[in-house]
């Protein structure tokens, strides 16, 4: 059976890009949005939709920005259960030695896990990210390794690491794109836990006795700002991963190589009122009820059919019209019937364009009647008057 359906969502706003199944749309509008950074993205967290990109391919130096890609390491393990906030980590020497940003560890000095998160996510400090590193991987080197291979995992195809901090090293520095930097702050901001430590503007470790600033300054004065990192090399020069939430839409804006601390501030606010002026997230779900479909040689005589997931699009504010359902559903299903099995589609428009092909499945399994219980069923069908 197939609906042409008026779409509830005409009275929505028009479909952008869509869902973590890799839907998207091309952006538009962005003629006007000038960004006077060499490297910079735009990219909304949950359909992981580029709104808006300059370069964003070219490999620069990240500095501290670098340190997203540590913390994920760290987020992982804590949800693993390898790791609890409350561990105690032990400086080496080689943590100790660490410059630029730091909360000056000393060697031997312990430290819970929830403190060191808070130096290297508020701080940026380089010797408590060594010191997390050698703690889950023995080295710092294993624990580039690592990263390394997780942002293969994460399709960041340009980026390598040979560091957990972002320091030049003898053996180079490491090296990212903006697109790769966007990717695996989507992946650590999927992570609520980090929003703990990456939304604090002012706090202290040991106890109070060493107070701790946020170097990312939009947590203090930008509407919805949930973090994410900074960075500043002499090579990378200022950086800025910068991510922000209003209505439940979160986008993250990548700064790169900026001139000045305050240019790469103004760059990521700029995109980041881009994305929040022009779009938003709706919920996908069929202009009429799904009813349920007969089960032909079931153990029931039904199944309810509903959408894969909760599908949540992309819609651009600026456009309301042309945005139209097709329902296609089965009228029967043969069982047995398995839950998640495919039993239609719908299909979301603008215009004659297809947007989204969201599947229609089972939300229960049915098993099929054996062949004493389908003489049963020809009984019980018989004395009540259906033959």
């Amino acid at each position: 059976m197939m609906k042409r359906l008026g779409s509830g969502l005409l009275a929505l706003l028009l479909l952008f890009g869509f869902s973590t199944d890799g839907y998207a749309v091309p952006a538009t509008g962005t003629e006007g949005l000038v960004v006077e950074v060499p490297f910079a993205i735009l990219m909304e967290k949950e359909t992981g939709t580029v709104l808006f990109e300059q370069d964003a391919d070219t490999q620069t130096a990240p500095a501290s920005i670098t340190k997203i890609m540590t913390t994920l390491l760290i987020m992982e393990e804590i949800e693993a259960g390898r790791l609890s906030l409350d561990d105690m980590i032990v400086t080496s020497a080689r943590a100790a030695s660490m410059g630029g940003s730091q909360i000056f560890l000393e060697e031997g000095e312990q430290m819970t896990v929830r403190d060191m998160l808070k130096g290297i996510v508020v701080s940026s400090a380089n010797d408590a990210s060594v010191a997390m590193a050698e703690h889950i991987s023995g080295t710092e080197a294993a624990f580039a390794a690592r990263m390394n291979q997780r942002a293969g995992e994460l399709g960041m195809v340009n980026t390598t690491f040979v560091n957990s901090t972002g320091l030049p090293q003898d053996d180079g520095e490491n090296q990212v794109t903006a697109r790769d930097v966007a990717l695996m702050s989507r992946a650590l901001i999927l992570h609520e836990l980090v929003k703990e430590f990456s939304t604090i503007w002012m706090d202290s470790v040991r106890g109070g006795e060493f107070g701790l600033s946020n170097t990312n300054r939009l947590i203090y004065y930008y509407e919805g700002a949930t973090g994410l990192k900074t960075g500043f090399t002499q090579t990378a020069m200022y950086c800025l991963a910068a991510t922000a939430m209003r209505d439940g839409v979160e986008f993250i804006a990548v700064v790169l190589h900026g001139e000045t601390s305050d240019q790469r501030f103004e760059t990521a606010k700029t995109l980041l009122n881009f994305g929040f002026a022009n779009y938003t997230l709706v919920d996908v779900q069929p202009a009429d009820v799904l009813r349920p479909l007969r089960v032909e040689l079931g153990v029931v005589s039904s199944v309810q059919p509903v959408l894969d997931g909760h599908p949540r699009l992309l819609l651009e504010k600026t456009k309301a019209s042309g945005v139209t359902q097709h329902v296609e559903l089965a009228e029967t299903v043969e069982a047995p019937v398995t839950a998640g099995q495919t039993l239609g589609t719908l299909t979301v428009y603008d215009g004659e364009t297809v947007i989204a092909t969201i599947p229609i499945v089972a939300a229960d399994s049915v098993e099929r009647l054996t062949t004493g219980g389908v003489f049963v069923r020809f009984l019980q069908v018989l004395f009540t008057g259906g033959l």
